[in-house]
């Protein structure tokens, strides 16, 4: 990703010699343009610039060895810009040549995204992924200090499988395999979420939890399922195929539809507590199907 990089250095350079205010000297020579005085020393540094982008920058390399078209076509007509952009500086045009030069900038680093999209999507895939596994162990160690508040008994399951999930992304990432992990970390992130939620549950119900309103309170509630809802879908579709698996959670899975529907047709007629109290239902039946598909959580 060096070139990347160098790109958007180049880039801001560009656009600071292009907006710099030249002193007021008879020994500078200006012409004007529809963006203001242009400085023909400054221009001839940005011509300079833009021609070893094109000609010899890593950029440049990595568009040649790409071989694809595109980005040789996109790159060529850089080239040709740049091509004017420098006769008419030399034809004393400095505006044209001015305005004609974003242009070749703007082709080439279009040459570039094209010459190495692959590398592009995998330092963002590993952006993602080291977003995403962070947030798996802020949830696990938040997970931790709660079920330990509330003396969870089996919260060792449950960090272990969320242990477990943060193993076997770590192996993929050391791997390149950032895609793969990255569906590993969102299932743990699931996981340590829903937990959460689950065992601040009784919290919830004596209301130790503050909620400014029985509607914040829905929301929080209707937030919760949401999360138990993804989880079970994440497994389900990992299980896919597993027709015993599919059985056994599909009556609670369906039962909680159908509580959830209540619920939002609750919510719907301002009956928050109504709403709450059939969210909670719904929730609990999708812990049952999480459990019945292998992930213990409290609930």
């Amino acid at each position: 990703m060096k070139h990347i990089g160098w790109l958007l250095l180049a880039g801001c350079c560009l656009q600071a010699a292009a907006q710099s205010q030249p002193p007021d000297s008879a020994a500078t020579r200006l012409a004007t343009s529809a963006g203001g005085p242009v400085d023909r020393t400054q221009l001839e540094l940005r011509l300079e610039a833009v021609g070893k982008l094109l000609e010899s920058s890593s950029a440049a390399r990595q568009v040649e060895a790409s071989g694809d078209a595109r980005a040789k076509e996109k790159r060529d007509k850089a080239r040709d810009i740049h091509k004017r952009a420098l006769e008419a500086y030399r034809g004393g045009d400095l505006a044209t040549s001015s305005r004609l030069l974003p242009e070749a900038s703007v082709l080439m680093f279009e040459a570039v995204r094209l010459a190495a999209p692959e590398q592009v999507t995998a330092e963002k895939a590993r952006h993602d992924f080291n977003a995403r596994q962070e947030s798996v162990k802020s949830l696990l160690a938040a997970y931790g200090r709660i079920a330990s508040e509330k003396r969870d008994a089996r919260a060792g399951e449950t960090t272990r499988a969320i242990e477990s999930s943060l193993a076997e992304a770590k192996q993929l990432g050391e791997g390149g395999r950032y895609v793969e992990g990255r569906a590993v970390l969102d299932r743990a992130y699931l996981v340590a979420k829903a937990a959460i939620g689950s065992v601040r549950q009784g919290d919830t119900l004596v209301r130790s939890l503050n909620f400014a309103s029985k509607e914040e309170e829905y929301a929080y509630e209707l937030d919760r399922n949401d999360t138990h809802r993804m989880l079970i879908k994440v497994l389900l579709d990992e299980k896919r195929g597993a027709a015993d698996v599919e059985r056994m959670v599909k009556g609670y899975v369906d039962k909680a539809g159908e509580l959830r529907q209540q619920a939002e047709a609750a919510a719907a007629g301002k009956d928050w507590t109504g709403g709450i109290r059939l969210l909670e239902a719904s929730t609990a039946e999708l812990v049952r199907a999480i459990r019945n598909a292998g992930i213990y959580i409290p609930g």
